[in-house]
């Protein structure tokens, strides 16, 4: 009997391991907002750097996007005026501030 009851405890340890958000995949999102630069526009950061600014009812987010290969040929599309995007990527929360990788930015027609 304490042998099964051990092994349903364990079970159940692992199962609760598992599903923890430490070992969920980072799921791709889409967002659609106001393309901006973070230093030109916003004068939030030292250096120029994509952000999409999503405004739902009275509230404003800003995902800040980083820097790789697509967010950086995208820059120059929103460097100096903002333009209507949707980018596609996985976000993560990194001192306070939303930041996404973007596997794709376009912009919306």
């Amino acid at each position: 009997m304490k042998k099964l009851f051990y092994s349903s405890l364990t079970a159940i340890g692992m199962l609760a391991l598992i599903s923890s958000p430490a070992f969920a995949k980072d799921r791709e999102v889409t967002v659609t907002g106001e393309g901006k630069c973070a230093k030109c526009m916003l004068k939030e950061t030292s250096s120029c750097q994509n952000a999409i600014e999503v405004t739902k009812g009275e509230k404003k987010k800003v995902y800040y996007l980083v820097q790789n290969d697509v967010s950086k040929q995208f820059h120059e599309d929103i460097c100096k005026e903002a333009k209507k995007v949707t980018a596609t990527g996985t976000v993560k929360k990194v001192d306070g501030k939303l930041e996404l990788t973007a596997s794709k930015i376009e912009l919306v027609k």
